[in-house]
C-alpha cells in the first residue's frame, strides 16, 4: 500500500485579519485549530463558562460539525480514507465568529451573514432562505447561529462552513458544489481572508441597523425567489422574496403568508425555467 501523502499546510491570513478586524472589535483574536469537533460547540462551551470575548475561531478538521436542526456536517476533505490519500485540510473552510451582541431583534441575521459572505466571493453564489449558499442548483455551504446569554451581554456564535473541493462523500442529502468550481485558485485560508473583514462589518451594521436596509440586495441573491416551494409546516405556494425582517414571503392559495426561519425549513419543488 502506498504511503499516506501528506496535504501542504495552509497559510493562514491571521495575523492580517486581526489587523483589519480589531479596531473595530476592541480585543478580538483569530485562533486556528488543526482539529476540533465543532468551531460552535466550542465557542458556546467557552460562553458557558463565562468567556464572551471576540474571537475567529478556525478547524483545519472539524469531526462533529452541527447544521441546522440538528443536522451533521463535517469538514468532508479531513475524513478522507482511501487508501494512498492523506486528509486534505484545504477541502473545506469551517470556522465560527464569536462576538457579544446587543439586538432587539435577531431575525434576519443568517440573511445578513450569508449576503455578507456571497458578496465576498462570487457574484455566482446565492442564497437559499434561510441560511444556506448556493451555486447553481447545489448547495455550497451553511450557516448556523447559537446565542447564550453571558452575564449581562448575549453572547452570538455564528458558524460557517464552505466547500472549497468537491465532497468525496456519495449519497449526500443535498447536491453539493465547490469554491474551486467558480474560483479554481482559491484555497480555504484565502476564501477565509475575503470574508472575515466584511463579514464582521456586516454583523456591527446588523447591530446598528436590522434587516432592513439588506432586504433588496437579498433579493438580487434569492435562489428561491420566484419558485414554487414547500414547507415543512405544510405550506405550499410560490416565493415571493423576504421582508424586513427577514421571514419568507409565500403566496399560497389563501393569501401571502410569512414564514419564520424558528418553524420551518423549505425546499423548492423545480428550479427555475
Amino acid at each position: 500500500m502506498p504511503a499516506a501523502v501528506p496535504a501542504p499546510p495552509l497559510l493562514w491570513p491571521a495575523e492580517a485579519i486581526w489587523q483589519a478586524v480589531e479596531p473595530a472589535l476592541p480585543g478580538f483574536s483569530v485562533e486556528i485549530r488543526p482539529e476540533l469537533e465543532s468551531t460552535n460547540t466550542e465557542l458556546m462551551r467557552r460562553a458557558h463558562l463565562g468567556r464572551a470575548d471576540p474571537v475567529l475561531l478556525v478547524a483545519e478538521r472539524q469531526t462533529a460539525g452541527r447544521g441546522r436542526l440538528g443536522r451533521h456536517w463535517s469538514s468532508h476533505g479531513a475524513d478522507a480514507q482511501a487508501p494512498g490519500h492523506a486528509a486534505q485540510p484545504s477541502a473545506s473552510l469551517t470556522f465560527s465568529l464569536g462576538l457579544a451582541l446587543s439586538l432587539q431583534d435577531w431575525s434576519g441575521l443568517s440573511l445578513a451573514v450569508g449576503l455578507s459572505v456571497a458578496h465576498a466571493l462570487h457574484r455566482s453564489v446565492r442564497l437559499k432562505w434561510p441560511n444556506d449558499l448556493w451555486v447553481g442548483e447545489r448547495k455550497l455551504g451553511g450557516i448556523l447561529i447559537e446565542t447564550l446569554a453571558v452575564g449581562p451581554v448575549r453572547y452570538a456564535v455564528i458558524g460557517i462552513g464552505i466547500n472549497i473541493d468537491p465532497p468525496a462523500e456519495q449519497g449526500l442529502r443535498t447536491p453539493a458544489a465547490a469554491l474551486r468550481d467558480v474560483l479554481p485558485a482559491l484555497d480555504a485560508a484565502q476564501a477565509l481572508g475575503c470574508i472575515a473583514l466584511p463579514l464582521v462589518q456586516t454583523v456591527l451594521r446588523f447591530a446598528k441597523e436590522g434587516f432592513g436596509p439588506l432586504r433588496n440586495a437579498f433579493h438580487d441573491r434569492d435562489l428561491l425567489l420566484g419558485r414554487e416551494v414547500v414547507c415543512t409546516d405544510g405550506t405550499v405556494g410560490q416565493a415571493r422574496g423576504v421582508d424586513t425582517s427577514g421571514a419568507l414571503l409565500v403566496h399560497t392559495a389563501d393569501g401571502l403568508k410569512k414564514i419564520s426561519s424558528a418553524e420551518v425549513s423549505v425546499r423548492a419543488l423545480a428550479p427555475l425555467a
